[in-house]
């Protein structure tokens, strides 16, 4: 049997994974038919893949577990825990049962046997499945693509996905990405076309843009996979290539043979996330991206340095923060990324351009700009304060007050004032002819407004039939 270990020898850094949420896709998979779950524990890399996903606790629990040949009484593993760690234990317990990893039964805990099966071939290198994907041979007149050329494709797709989206509705003409990309981000509500216009990014889609890389790759996925069964797409088989990709090698091309009908479909809309990249469209070979082999890694989803948006983290400028905000409104943001610039364009009124400086002012029309399309006032005081300048962190409170609390003032002016179609009814001939029309009115609820003192009231555009019929069936007089 294997070396217990206390849930209380768990190191800090352990702990703080322990308390974080869980990875977004787990909540997914727990929705998921047992059978579902079965076919998936199939294969060795999905297993492998999950495993990452969860954290230190359940991945104790399951290497504890995973060379037994036999269940194990709860209460043996229980005596392994703290009592003051009990909570965490009992949670982990019940992420792994939800999951259909563990079996829970007369008292007794087992992994599920496929999935102990192919995370064993996973880690000891057993099998033949090619789950794992197939290398392709080097061929010498067209050797793949190096990883410095990956990586520039893949910031270049990633890029063109996130500036349309702050580019939108702002006059500018940006790279329009495929069809596909367009349609999912419409799907998941980071943009949106409601007045028949081009699409314009929401207040989703702005907090989508503060995100780290990782995270916001794997909202779009997630969303890719609630759409794979309206496009009569195997989802078992879209989440073992999403595994799969994961777990192979930066910079090796492999076969695209063994893949499924599902899973070479998926290459194109893959292709236009920069996930993986391929010679021609019917190439017979394929390589992934860093994009794809970090799905299920702490490591960054793109090249350290590069700028990938307003939430990227991988960056040392992004790290640092750029933007400087004085109490006279102005802004100045060092960085010379357009992708930046556009989205402090979206609230920001910007005066000057230098090659590594973007001036600027936070005005009320550049606010309700912002306002309009979705973004609210504590998302754009959450973004400058993500990336505030080293400068700025010196102060406390680090944003000036003034400015914060005038932004929230534009805010509230735009909820101020609400528009309503309806009629006014006024001009009654007496005091009673008003009080019968308006408690009349009232019964169908339809009063929008009402003044006793000068005999006048407003009703909604939908009442006004009813009313008027009402009116001239008692002869009351008055004007509407």
């Amino acid at each position: 049997m294997p070396s217990a270990a206390h849930v209380d020898d768990i190191d800090d850094k352990d702990l703080i994974q322990i308390s974080n949420k869980p990875h977004a896709l787990l909540p997914f998979l727990q929705l998921q038919s047992a059978t579902s779950l079965s076919r998936l524990y199939q294969s060795p890399s999905s297993c492998l893949s999950i495993f990452r996903l969860l954290d230190a606790l359940e991945r104790q629990l399951v290497m504890n577990l995973l060379w037994l040949e036999s269940a194990i009484a709860q209460t043996t593993l229980g005596v392994w825990v703290f009592q003051e760690k009990k909570k965490l234990y009992d949670d982990a317990l019940d992420m792994l049962s939800k999951l259909h990893i563990l079996h829970i039964h007369s008292a007794k805990l087992s992994l599920n046997g496929t999935f102990k099966t192919s995370l064993r071939h996973a880690i000891t290198g057993g099998g033949t499945t090619g789950s794992f994907g197939v290398p392709a041979e080097k061929d010498e007149k067209r050797p793949p693509m190096d990883v410095e050329g990956l990586d520039a494709y893949a910031l270049e797709r990633w890029e063109t996905i996130l500036h349309f989206m702050v580019s939108s509705g702002t006059g500018q003409n940006p790279t329009r990405p495929s069809q596909g990309v367009l349609y999912l981000l419409q799907r998941s509500g980071l943009m949106s076309n409601q007045h028949g216009s081009l699409p314009q990014i929401t207040s989703a889609g702005f907090q989508f843009l503060l995100h780290p890389p990782h995270a916001q790759l794997w909202d779009l996925l997630l969303q890719y996979l609630h759409m794979a069964e309206e496009r009569q797409m195997d989802l078992v088989e879209v989440l073992t290539f999403f595994f799969m990709l994961s777990t192979m090698e930066l910079g090796r091309e492999y076969l695209t043979e063994n893949l499924s009908q599902t899973q070479k479909a998926m290459l194109d809309d893959l292709r236009d996330y920069g996930l993986i990249w391929q010679r021609r469209p019917t190439s017979r070979r394929f390589s992934p991206t860093r994009l794809a082999t970090t799905l299920n890694s702490s490591s960054p989803s793109l090249p350290t340095g590069a700028s990938t948006g307003a939430g990227a983290a991988s960056g040392s400028q992004q790290q640092q923060g750029f933007i400087v905000l004085e109490t006279n409104y102005r802004v100045y943001a060092y960085t010379d990324n357009p992708l930046q610039t556009a989205v402090l364009n979206l609230f920001v009124s910007l005066k000057y351009r230098f090659p590594n400086l973007v001036v600027g002012s936070i005005t009320r029309d550049s606010v309700r700009r912002a306002l309009n399309n979705g973004i609210s006032a504590d998302q754009i005081i959450s973004y400058l304060i993500t990336h505030a300048h080293p400068q700025m962190r010196k102060f406390n409170p680090l944003l000036p007050v003034t400015v914060q609390d005038q932004i929230r003032l534009w805010e509230l002016e735009k909820d101020r004032l609400k528009s309503q179609e309806g009629y006014l009814y006024t001009s009654f001939a007496s005091q009673g002819d008003y009080e019968l029309v308006r408690d009349y009115a009232k019964q169908l609820d339809v009063v929008v407004w009402e003044n006793d003192a000068k005999r006048c009231f407003f009703g909604t555009l939908e009442g006004h039939a009813n009313i008027k019929s009402f009116v001239e069936r008692r002869g009351v007089g008055g004007d509407y």
